[in-house]
């Protein structure tokens, strides 16, 4: 078995490789920037596909921390005495090996590479076609830099559709698969293998927007939680408010929810739940809390919301009833990231 110095001292290879190799990661981006241009991949994916100005650093840094992180393996969790001289423990384990699939962002690979390597879990990944190029260099910068403390064949890169097909049929190899993407990725992954899958494909996150909350603000959330970056999974895609939410030129397009469309003077939304995954979001008008709430429950998909109120009692109240995975009072919702 590998140390926990062992592997914290790869990590910190990993993240030096990923900066020192950082012209060529860019270049081979570039290429598949360019070639999803020339075959009109949709905005969404282009916006996920590019790896802007500072991001091989970013991805450093967060793989520099988790190496000065307590290791995550063999921590005792809980010890129950069931009785005299028998101790029962729980321990944290790998899970085993793990099959990843993600649609278009580079920048998983190595977040999703340094997670398994500080966590012990084989892996092999799978990414968008349309992100060949970025995942093949960032996976050799990877597993080069993992010798010769650890095996670079723990971290495998599936490089056709094919291959997938057959990894799925595994079930007795592979323990976990988690796929990264739009909901058709999801729900074919779940309907094509007997191996346990756990994956979350919507993100159509919520903002509410309360009678008692502070305009700048109000201006300043709403347009973080859109703007910052639309094509992120807790981007905002619905902003519900008491009264009309003024346009400040920053964002490309509105549209009205069916009951308050005409009334603003917008274009209708195409559907009550839906990601946009680009400058664009719906306005819903609700009568109060319980009206916004009902709201995010029927349409929104669990992933992010947030209330901006002055409030405590309204913040207090939503925070506990919205069921979702993050809940934030007077923050944007790319908090999160």
């Amino acid at each position: 078995s590998v140390s926990s110095s062992e592997k914290a001292a790869a990590l910190h290879r990993v993240a030096d490789a990923l900066v020192a190799n950082e012209a060529e990661i860019l270049a081979a981006n570039s290429e598949d920037i360019a070639e999803a241009e020339r075959t009109g991949v949709e905005k969404a994916l282009l916006s996920r596909l590019k790896l802007k100005p500072g991001k091989i650093e970013q991805l450093a840094q967060g793989v520099r921390m988790l190496a000065n992180m307590e290791e995550p393996v063999g921590r005792v969790l809980r010890r129950t005495q069931v009785a005299e001289g028998l101790m029962l423990e729980q321990v944290t384990s790998p899970l085993g090996v793990l099959l990843i699939i993600f649609e278009s962002r580079p920048d998983a690979l190595p977040q999703i590479a340094s997670l398994a390597i500080s966590s012990g879990n084989g892996l092999l990944l799978k990414g968008g076609k349309e992100a060949s190029r970025s995942n093949a260099i960032l996976h050799k910068t990877i597993t080069e830099a993992l010798a010769p403390t650890i095996n670079p064949n723990l971290v495998g890169l599936v490089t056709s559709r094919e291959g997938v097909a057959d990894l799925l049929k595994l079930n007795d190899v592979i323990d976990l698969v988690i796929p990264r993407g739009s909901n058709a990725l999801v729900s074919h992954i779940q309907n094509n293998t007997k191996i346990p899958v756990m994956g979350h494909a919507d993100g159509v996150c919520h903002v509410f927007v309360d009678a008692d909350s502070d305009f700048e603000k109000v201006k300043n959330i709403v347009v973080d939680s859109k703007v910052d970056y639309p094509a992120a999974c807790n981007a905002m895609e619905t902003v519900l408010v008491h009264e009309a939410l003024s346009e400040d030129g920053r964002l490309k397009k509105l549209n009205g929810g069916a009951d308050c469309a005409e009334k603003l003077q917008l274009p209708v939304a195409p559907a009550p739940k839906i990601e946009y995954g680009d400058l664009e979001c719906t306005v819903q008008i609700v009568k109060g809390i319980d009206e916004a709430i009902d709201h995010i429950h029927k349409y929104g998909s669990s992933h992010t919301e947030c209330i901006i109120t002055e409030d405590q009692q309204q913040a207090a109240l939503f925070l506990q009833r919205v069921d979702s995975a993050c809940v934030f009072h007077n923050a944007s919702t790319r908090f999160a990231d």
